[in-house]
Order: structure tokens, then sequence, then C-alpha cells
């Protein structure tokens, strides 16, 4: 994890002495080079999620050390990230050792979010789904709100309930536990009620559905506009009506 913006990089190996990929590449990477000397594996990929700084920001260093590792990252992305080397291609599994990594298409956050699932067990979502939290779609290359809801409940968290989550930023969860406790899902499933309260949001009029807890301690706000479309939007460019002062 970063500590600049918590943002964490994740290895993944089969078996000591074995291989090994590595993904994203924005926390310091240093620990993770050492873990690989020091359990004598191969690294054999990078795969990134997204393209966005905070995921890529320590690439070099670790191409420094491999060179010459493939680089893979979604089509739609691939233009934004010049050390890319292929493609990640949704559904097409890629193998490592023993590791069976399975791409799978998360748009929302980004066109070409890309989210990881390792076996049967685990899942690496990117900016798309946090515990507690959701992705935001107004970072650069976003796509949009209907994407990023049917990302995570088409297909996030259709998978087994066990399958443990491990999110770009912040700490794990698992399928049941954001099933059962990530305010967004919960609307979305019809647990909860939306929100009704007018707001200001971007500096345009809405009404706020959802002020909810972000990855980094802020809020993430679920509005929509008087058009009838949903967005998410940062909490601290959020101003409930009624409050008449700014939250998140």
């Amino acid at each position: 994890m970063s500590d600049s913006w918590l943002s964490n990089t994740y290895l993944v190996a089969d078996e000591q002495g074995s291989d090994a990929v590595m993904i994203d590449a924005g926390g310091p990477v240093e620990p993770l080079l050492e873990a690989l000397d020091r359990m004598r594996c191969r690294l054999t990929h990078v795969l990134l999620t997204h393209h966005h700084h905070d995921h890529v920001a320590e690439l070099d260093r670790v191409l420094g050390r491999h060179p010459g590792t493939p680089v893979l990252i979604h089509e739609l992305e691939r233009a934004e990230v010049p050390q890319a080397t292929g493609t990640l291609v949704p559904g097409e599994t890629l193998t490592a050792g023993a590791l069976r990594i399975v791409p799978l298409h998360t748009p929302g956050h980004t066109t070409g979010m890309i989210s990881l699932l390792v076996g049967d067990a685990d899942v690496f979502t990117g900016d798309t789904l946090f515990k507690g939290s959701v992705g935001g779609v107004h970072a650069p290359g976003h796509a949009t709100y209907a994407d990023l809801r049917s990302s995570i409940m088409d297909g996030l968290l259709t998978l087994a309930p066990a399958t443990r989550i491990h999110p770009g930023h912040a700490e794990a969860t698992t399928v049941a536990d954001e099933l059962e406790h990530n305010r967004f899902v919960r609307i979305w499933r019809g647990l909860d009620p939306e929100g009704a309260e007018p707001c200001t949001a971007l500096g345009r009029p809405a009404t706020l559905i959802l002020l909810g807890d972000d990855y980094d301690g802020g809020h993430k706000a679920w509005v929509r506009w008087p058009d009838g479309s949903d967005d998410i939007v940062p909490g601290s460019q959020v101003e409930p009506g009624r409050l008449g002062g700014r939250t998140g």
C-alpha cells in the first residue's frame, strides 16, 4: 500500500520457488521485489487493472529489476501506458505456473477497467468495488454509473459468497460482506430505501440518494440529476440543500 494515495499493489504466487504475477504497480514495490527474491519466484507478468497514475507509478522500477516482463492491460487503455506490451482479454484465462487468472471487464471507474479472478477464491477489483464503497465515475477515462452498477451487481457480486475481494485501495473484504454491509449495494438490492434530499452536486441541482463512506475516510455520493439519470460523485462536491453546508 502506498502512503501517498492509499493504493494497493499485490504479488500473487503459486508456491515458493515458482511463478508469480504483480497486480498493479502503484504502491511501494520494493518490499514485493524483495519478496520475489526471497521466495525465488519468477515474475511472469505485471497485470494492470487500469491506467491511472496511482496504479502504475512504480511500473518502471519493477521493469528495471525484471526487464522484459510482459505488462498487460485492457485494449481500451493500452495507449495510456507506454510500458504495456500486450492486452488482457476478458474471459480468456491467463496461466502463471499453477495460477489460473481470468480477466473480468468491469467498466465504470474507467472504460477498460479489469478485475482479476484468481482461482476460485480471490478477485482483485481495482477501483470498481471497495470495502463498504464503490468506484467513482468522474476520473479520467471513466464510463457511466450504469456500467459501474452492472459491473458490481451483475458481475463481481455474483461470484461465490466466500470469494475474497482485494480492492485497489484499503482493506480486503468478501462478496458476502459487501452484499450485506455495503450501503450502495444494499439499496441496489432493495434492502434499504433511497434518500430523497435536495442537494447541489458538482454545482448542479440534484437529489442525494446516498452519502456513503469512501475508502479514504471521506465520502462518496450517489446523486440523481433532474433528468432522472444517476451518478457517483465525490462527497466533497455535494452540498445538501437543507443543511446549507459542505460535507465529505
